[in-house]
């Protein structure tokens, strides 16, 4: 959420107006208080009644914070329009009084000031609801739902996933870097946990500067054990035994018997590293590693600013 703070005499957002629905929806035979309408400054909210409401029978507490309001058509609506200063957290009380006298005689509900997300169309029943509308509710519930899992799970790819370089091998977006896939010349040791099903590096060079910035890469594995594998620790080898530990990314475990992916890399310092290197992943506890050698990185033509 955002915060909102427009000095000392702008109110805060209140705390029960949790969400600010384009459409909202009452049942006035369960509404024990006057409920919450978001509202937005110079944006009209509409109520829409199942019952003609009695002409010059709306009230505003306190009056003057409208631009404009008016009974619609056969009475049967009550359009309002807040005006341009309406603070955010404002509260203004409308009633509104029926013309056929039944129970409940009269609806009230707050206008609440929101900065920017104002309900557009209030929905008031006196009556049940018929079931067309109870079935369209629950059509937009759903579609609500699948899009907030929808919503949650992007958010949580996009927080999950490698930036700089490392992302850029994960993504396979070569283009802005330079890359070779690793052949037959790259060799596993023996008694590794897992198997190398491709490889591929990628490095990026900085205009003017005759050594890469950064070094990553992406590595196809399989996992013939019978418990998964899930990368805790890779590190980079150079001819000279110097040793730089790489930053590292794994979307999922590599399952028993079945195959995934990490992506491993460093930026500035294995720049400087004199390879072919070996290339070393383990996990957090056991003996399982992997270890890659003769790994070299592609030199590339200059990019960048």
């Amino acid at each position: 959420m955002l915060a909102l703070a427009a000095g000392a005499a702008q109110a805060a957002e209140p705390a029960p107006i949790s969400r600010c629905a384009a459409t909202a929806r009452f049942d006035l035979e369960s509404s024990e208080s006057a409920p919450d309408v978001c509202a937005s400054a110079d944006e009209p909210t509409t109520f829409f009644f199942d019952s003609r409401v009695a002409l010059g029978a709306v009230e505003f507490q306190p009056e003057g914070r409208l631009a404009d309001w008016s009974v619609g058509k056969e009475a049967l609506s009550l359009n309002v329009i807040p005006k341009g200063d309406y603070l955010a957290g404002e509260r203004v009380k409308v009633t509104v009084r029926f013309a056929d006298g039944a129970a409940p005689a009269s609806a009230s509900f707050w206008l609440v000031g929101h900065a920017s997300k104002g309900t557009r169309r209030v929905e008031v029943f006196r009556k049940p609801r018929p079931p067309d509308v109870c079935e369209k509710e629950r059509d937009e519930a759903q579609a609500e739902a699948r899009q907030c899992q929808e919503d949650k799970a992007r958010l949580l790819a996009e927080r999950e996933e490698p930036g700089g370089l490392m992302g850029a091998a994960w993504l396979e977006r070569a283009g802005v870097v330079a890359s070779k896939k690793l052949g037959s010349w790259v060799r596993e040791q023996p008694a590794n946990a897992l198997r190398l099903d491709e490889a591929w590096s990628y490095s990026y060079t900085v205009k003017g500067e005759t050594r890469p910035a950064s070094v990553a890469a992406r590595l196809g594995l399989s996992n013939p054990g019978a418990e998964p594998w899930t990368l805790a620790g890779a590190a980079l080898v150079d001819s000279m035994g110097e040793e730089v530990e790489l930053a590292r990314w794994q979307e999922a475990p590599i399952p028993a018997n079945g195959a995934g992916a990490v992506v491993v890399g460093i930026e500035g310092e294995p720049a400087q590293l004199g390879c072919p290197c070996t290339l070393k992943l383990w996990e957090a506890q056991g003996p399982r590693t992997f270890t890659l050698e003769n790994v070299t990185f592609p030199e590339g033509k200059a990019k960048g600013p």
